[in-house]
C-alpha cells in the first residue's frame, strides 16, 4: 500500500487480509490439515484462482469505483520474484495446521498472564489473532464474516518448554518448536517466526544438554536448561508489575466494534450485534 510508512524497496508491497471481502478465501480450508497432498493442492489451486480473479476484478470490472480500478492497475506481481512459476509463489501461507496435545498446553490464560508457567524457556507478545472462518447470510439478510479476532496481551508472556514436549507416554525425545501444544487462541499468538526462532534456539540448547547428560527431555534438569538459556541471553522473565495480568471481560461484548479506519458504505449492511 503506498501510503504507508516504512515502503520496501523496489516499489513492492507485503499484501495482507483486511476487512469484509479480501485475499482470504474464507471457509474452503478445513480440509488441509488432514487432507492428502491431492486434496491440499486443490486448495492451494482454488486459493490462487480465487486470489488472481479478485485482483482482477479490482482492476477490470465496471462494477468497480474507478478510482481503485486505477490504482489497482498500477500494481502488479514482482518481475523478479518466482521466476520460475510465472512470478507466482510457491507455496500457499499456512497459518495453523495440526498441534499436538502435549505436557502443557499454552493457552488464553498463559497470553493473558492469568497463569504463568514456571520452565519458560522464552516469551511471546503478539496479539492473539485469528482470521474469520465462516461467511454467512443473517436473517436481516446481511453477509456476514465471523471469527476475527485481534486481542492484544498487553506485553510478554512466558512460553512452557513442556508445551514443545509430546506427552510422556505417547513420545520421547521429541521436541516440536512450531506444532507447540497450544489452544487455537494461544496459537494465533506464538506463531510469530521471531517466535518460532527463539523456540527452536531454546530446544537446540535442551538437545545439546540432553544428550551431553544422557537424560531424557522430559526428565531434564530445567534449573540448568535455564542458567544456559540466561547465559546466551534468552528473555524468560515476565515483570508482572509493569505488564500485569490482563482480565477477561466482566461480561461479554454485545456490540461489534467498528474500527476507525473501517471504511463505511453508505446504505451498506453493518451488522453490530
Amino acid at each position: 500500500i503506498p501510503w504507508l510508512p516504512g515502503a520496501m524497496p523496489n516499489r513492492k508491497t507485503d499484501t495482507n487480509n483486511r476487512w469484509g471481502f479480501s485475499t482470504n478465501h474464507i471457509n474452503v480450508n478445513y480440509e488441509y490439515p488432514d487432507g492428502d497432498y491431492a486434496t491440499r493442492e486443490r486448495i492451494l489451486q482454488e486459493q490462487q484462482h480465487y486470489q488472481r480473479g479478485l485482483m482482477w476484478t479490482l482492476a477490470n470490472h465496471p462494477r468497480i469505483p474507478m478510482n481503485i480500478r486505477e490504482e489497482v492497475n498500477k500494481w502488479g506481481l514482482a518481475a523478479d520474484e518466482f521466476t520460475e512459476n510465472g512470478n507466482w509463489p510457491t507455496q500457499i501461507y499456512v497459518r495453523e495446521a495440526r498441534r499436538m496435545i502435549g505436557e502443557y498446553v499454552m493457552t488464553e490464560q498463559d497470553c493473558r498472564r492469568l497463569r504463568i508457567a514456571n520452565d519458560p524457556i522464552g516469551l511471546g507478545s503478539y496479539s492473539m489473532d485469528s482470521h474469520n472462518v465462516q461467511r454467512y447470510i443473517t436473517q436481516d439478510g446481511c453477509v456476514q464474516n465471523e471469527g476475527n479476532i485481534e486481542v492484544s496481551p498487553g506485553g510478554p508472556y512466558a512460553i512452557s518448554y513442556r508445551s514443545l514436549l509430546p506427552k510422556k507416554q505417547e513420545c520421547g525425545n521429541l521436541l516440536a518448536c512450531c506444532a507447540v501444544s497450544s489452544s487455537h487462541i494461544a496459537f494465533g499468538s506464538i506463531r510469530m517466526e521471531p517466535v518460532f526462532m527463539m523456540l527452536g534456539q531454546s530446544a537446540a540448547t535442551a538437545a545439546v544438554q540432553s544428550l551431553k547428560e544422557g537424560s531424557d527431555l522430559h526428565d531434564l534438569d530445567y534449573q540448568k536448561l535455564r542458567d544456559q538459556l540466561n547465559r546466551d541471553g534468552q528473555k524468560l522473565e515476565v515483570d508482572t508489575d509493569t505488564y500485569p495480568p490482563l482480565p477477561f471481560d466482566e461480561e461479554p461484548p454485545e456490540h461489534r466494534d467498528r474500527h476507525s479506519s473501517e471504511p463505511v458504505i453508505e446504505d451498506g449492511c453493518m451488522v453490530t450485534l
